[in-house]
This record gives structure tokens, C-alpha cells and sequence, in this order.
């Protein structure tokens, strides 16, 4: 019987949702085996995510620059080689981790199979059933290395102790926080911002709303939401990395769309509710640990052709309009039914 490797390399480059998926995996990982070391490749700001994983540390993955192109990556293989791997679990699976693993001969690669045949079953409406999802993707790939994960029953860490900076934002007071993130990478994943206002609206007398997006046009939105509402406050292009993440492990919920911030919540153990538009929970990309029930959905008698991409890039004419089947009441009575 050959070996386990004792100190493994992770290779997870982007997007931030995937990257973020990857975490209840590896704290399962290092939980169950604590004598494995585990190196993390990815880009410099996914780093915070790795912050409280034992045996975990990250290498930054510097794409655009210093490890730009095959020289860069090969480059970036002898400092990945110095660390003392043993063997690689690719998550990744895309040109710059095949790239790297040509430079890894002689250690053992097992790279992810993203299912792409029953993806595109899936999107082409040959099939309509959960797939695997991307967490027990993962997990695949380090029982192939040796180490069978058990993701059954999770462990998350306690609520960040929060900066004084974000204190100084979001306040001290006892009022539970809510998180909303209502924007995504496609516009067929994104709530419509004026239906989302009055879901804000209505929970914000009686929580306190933290409004999460990227700094410029989506911070400046949601500045103006902001400002027209009391007890509603944009974290927007205001905080680093670190202290978002502190401010979601302290939230009672997180209301996401099929994006990042759903499973930024999701890895810390933090209640999530998604809405979904053309996407759909079993391509395999729904947050970790939640409940099914904790989704959205738009109405597929409607429109039957959901899920009509895996990543939400592409949808038929008139599929924009998908959101109209999902009223912001749908949303605040699942609010209530998750919170209750």
C-alpha cells in the first residue's frame, strides 16, 4: 500500500464563491487528520478566507504579474516545491493548474472532475435532478489522495470579535443584523434592485440591514438605499476583506443571490438565504450546510428552461424577466420561516 502524502498543495485560483467553497471542506480535512499539512494556492485577497484552518497556510498566486504566463508558472512550481508538498489536489482543474502540474512530475496530481457531461445534461434539459455538488467535488478529489472526508457533520467557528472600526460602522447595539447582497457577476442572477428595497425596507424595522457589494457603481447604490432607510448601513467599499468577513460570522442571516457572499456566509456556519433566477441549486453550487428549503426559486412552469446555463452568463429572450415569479413577500415570508 503506497504512502499518504503528510503535507498536500491545494490549488484553487478563482472565482471568490468557489474559493470560498473549498473552506468547510478543508476544515473537515484538517479536523479529521490534523497531522496533514496543507498549502493553499491562491490569489492574495482570498487569503483572509484560510484565516482560522489549522495546518493551513496560503501561497498568493500572483497571475497578472510575477506568475503571469508559463515561465511565471514555473516560476511559482519551484517556490510551491520548496515548501515540502507531497502530492496535489487541483480544485481547479483549468490551463494554469494543468500548466503546474507538468511541472510536478513525479508527484502524484488528482485534479477535480466538475461533471461537465452532466452539467450540460442538466442546462440542455435532458435531466432535471440534484447533482453532486461542488463540496463533495472537493472531497472526492482528497479521497483520491487517501483521505475520505466525512461533511455530515460540520464544525464552523465561533462569531469574529469585530474591529473597532467596524464597531464603529455598524454599531454596538443589540439589534440583530441581517446581511443582504443583492448583486451578482450575471444580470439573470440578480434580483432586481427595486424589489430587493422593499424586502430591505420591511426587515429593517425590526433588524438591522448590512448591505454587502463591491466598491464604486454597486457601493454607490447601495449608499442611496442607505440613506433613505434607517437602521440600513452599506458596508460597500468601507471595510478590508478580514473585517467583512468578522461582521458576516456575527450575522443572524445572509440574503445572497447565487454568489459569493452566500457561501463567504455559508463557509462560517451562518444561515443563508439565496434567490435564484436562471440558475438552479442542483447544478451543485448551493451554500454549504444549508437547508433546501432555504432557497428561492423562480417558477420553472414558467420558465422551463432553468437552469438555462451553469453560471447564470446566458439565458433565453424574455428570460430576463424571470424575477417577476418571485415577489418580495415570497422572500420575506422564507425570511420568516428560516428565522422564526
Amino acid at each position: 500500500m503506497s504512502k499518504k502524502p503528510e503535507h498536500l498543495l491545494v490549488i484553487r485560483l478563482s472565482a471568490m464563491g468557489d474559493v470560498a467553497m473549498t473552506v468547510p471542506v478543508l476544515r473537515a480535512l484538517t479536523n479529521q487528520y490534523p497531522a496533514l499539512k496543507i498549502t493553499v494556492l491562491t490569489k492574495a485577497f482570498f487569503k483572509p478566507m484560510f484565516r482560522d484552518l489549522a495546518n493551513v497556510s496560503v501561497v498568493e498566486a500572483d497571475i497578472k504579474g510575477e506568475h503571469k504566463g508559463v515561465l511565471g508558472l514555473y516560476k511559482l512550481s519551484k517556490t510551491l516545491k520548496k515548501t515540502g508538498l507531497d502530492s496535489v489536489a487541483d480544485l481547479h482543474n483549468v490551463l494554469r493548474s494543468n500548466i503546474l502540474k507538468f511541472f510536478f512530475f513525479g508527484k502524484k496530481v488528482v485534479q477535480i472532475d466538475k461533471g461537465r457531461a452532466e452539467k450540460k445534461a442538466l442546462i440542455s434539459g435532458k435531466i432535471f435532478e440534484q447533482l453532486k455538488t461542488t463540496h463533495q467535488r472537493y472531497a472526492d478529489v482528497f479521497e483520491h489522495l487517501g483521505y475520505l472526508i466525512d461533511l455530515s457533520n460540520p464544525k464552523f467557528p465561533e462569531p469574529s470579535k469585530l474591529t473597532s472600526k467596524s464597531i464603529d460602522l455598524i454599531g454596538n447595539d443589540s439589534k440583530s443584523c441581517i446581511g443582504i447582497a443583492p448583486f451578482a457577476a450575471f444580470k439573470g442572477k440578480a434580483y432586481p434592485l427595486p424589489q430587493m428595497q422593499i424586502v430591505i425596507e420591511a426587515l429593517s424595522e425590526k433588524y438591522k440591514i448590512l448591505l454587502f457589494g463591491a466598491n464604486g457603481a454597486e457601493a454607490n447604490q447601495l449608499q442611496i438605499i442607505a440613506d433613505k432607510n434607517d437602521n440600513v448601513i452599506n458596508l460597500a467599499g468601507k471595510l478590508n476583506f478580514n473585517d467583512e468577513l468578522d461582521i458576516i460570522s456575527n450575522l443572524k442571516l445572509m440574503i445572497s443571490m447565487d454568489s459569493g457572499n452566500a457561501h463567504l456566509a455559508a463557509m462560517q456556519g451562518v444561515k443563508v438565504l439565496t434567490v435564484w433566477g436562471v440558475t438552479h441549486p442542483f447544478a451543485g453550487f448551493s451554500p454549504f450546510n444549508q437547508d433546501l428549503n432555504n432557497a428561492v426559486l423562480a417558477n420553472r412552469v414558467q420558465y422551463p428552461k432553468i437552469p438555462t446555463s451553469v453560471y447564470g452568463n446566458s439565458f433565453p429572450i424574455g428570460y430576463d424577466s424571470i424575477f417577476s415569479t418571485i415577489s418580495p413577500e415570497d422572500i420575506l415570508d422564507k425570511i420568516k420561516m428560516i428565522i422564526k
